[in-house]
């Protein structure tokens, strides 16, 4: 009989069933106490009074396990020192979305080699964000694929639905399942109507094709996620972070009938893609509280131990300690003065 399937699949690679692997690195009881108070909290700052702000920060994403728990360890110390105002969660990104090509981040490729051995990268990434989570740092990801949020959500304290994928609906269905407060960013084209709707569509029951825990195929019943806000991450058609801008935000969410809670990317297009230029975004947002806004609540910034990015793939051996091998990023030095000076702008509120 003539083939009419699989005809360009070289090979299909069982993976271990989520159950398995929540078994074998199952979280403690501690942890999973810390990742619903910090999603509470996460919860409160975007959708109630409290006055802290969010701001979540850490490396573009995650290639070396290593340099990922230094700059960890800083950032705990860091978040120690601010929490009374700012709530510090880190950027934990196991997931890279490609506009053509390119590494696809740990989890589908953790030994940087092509080998793309995926159960590796999942066991990789769910210890790593256990040993985040023990340093007292809530954690912050990008969930790519829909099947990926099986064997680590349990362990993310928030999560982001990218500028390619707000539009999808599959994502849309994934996020009105999640655990968590989740951020949709708005179009690669600068849509904010993209990600409002999928803030309502993700708020809504939905009913999808998807796996359980035992990695069985099955039809995904779920209640919607009322947690979901906006991130503006600027566009085709440059940054809209402006005041303008953010007012232009608060009409079409206030019209949609959402709460006017705004997070901001600093980085993409916000910056026009210059790393160095996220402080500058972050200052202006903070002129903006100052002057009042009440509708900012957060914020997003790339930063790792070193400045800017290094290009792969390349021999490991030759990859320079704790600087990005994806979008560049701001260096620690430069983040821990940023993060201070937040602290101190922000000193009005609490008066």
């Amino acid at each position: 009989m003539q083939k009419t399937s699989d005809i360009n699949v070289v090979e299909t690679r069982p993976l271990p069933s989520p159950a398995t692997l929540l078994a074998e690195l199952p979280k403690t009881e501690t942890e999973a106490e810390f990742v619903s108070r910090a999603r509470e909290e996460i919860h409160r700052i975007i959708f109630t009074d409290d006055k802290r702000f969010l701001l979540l920060v850490g490396p573009c994403s995650i290639h070396d396990l290593e340099a990922g728990r230094d700059y960890a360890r800083r950032l705990a110390t860091l978040a120690k020192e601010v929490s009374d105002r700012v709530m510090i969660v880190m950027r934990v990104y196991f997931e890279k979305p490609r506009t053509t090509v390119g590494w696809k981040g740990l989890i589908m490729d953790p030994h940087l080699d092509g080998s793309h051995d995926i159960t590796a990268g999942l066991r990789l990434a769910r210890t790593f964000l256990r040993n985040i989570l023990d340093l007292g740092l809530p954690t912050a990801t990008e969930l790519l694929d829909p099947i990926t949020p099986q064997y680590i959500a349990d362990l993310i304290c928030w999560s982001a639905i990218g500028a390619r994928t707000a539009e999808s609906q599959t994502h849309r269905q994934m996020a009105s399942g999640l655990s968590m407060p989740l951020g949709f960013k708005n179009g690669t084209d600068g849509s904010i109507t993209t990600a409002i709707n999928a803030i309502k569509a993700a708020a809504q029951p939905q009913t999808f094709l998807g796996i359980d825990l035992d990695g069985r195929a099955s039809a995904i019943v779920t209640r919607g996620n009322p947690n979901c806000h906006v991130v503006l991450r600027g566009g085709t058609n440059g940054p809209n972070y402006s005041p303008a801008q953010v007012a232009q935000t608060e009409q079409l969410l206030g019209k949609a009938g959402l709460l006017k809670s705004i997070l901001v990317d600093c980085s993409h297009d916000n910056s026009a893609k210059q790393p160095e230029r996220q402080p500058e975004v972050m200052r202006a947002l903070l002129e903006q509280i100052s002057a009042g806004n009440t509708s900012i609540m957060g914020a997003m910034i790339e930063s790792n131990i070193g400045a800017g990015n290094q290009p792969f793939p390349q021999p490991k051996d030759k990859l320079r300690y704790g600087v990005s091998i994806t979008d560049a990023c701001i260096d620690w030095a430069t983040t821990e003065k940023l993060v201070r000076e937040i602290h101190a702008a922000l000193a009005p509120r609490f008066v």
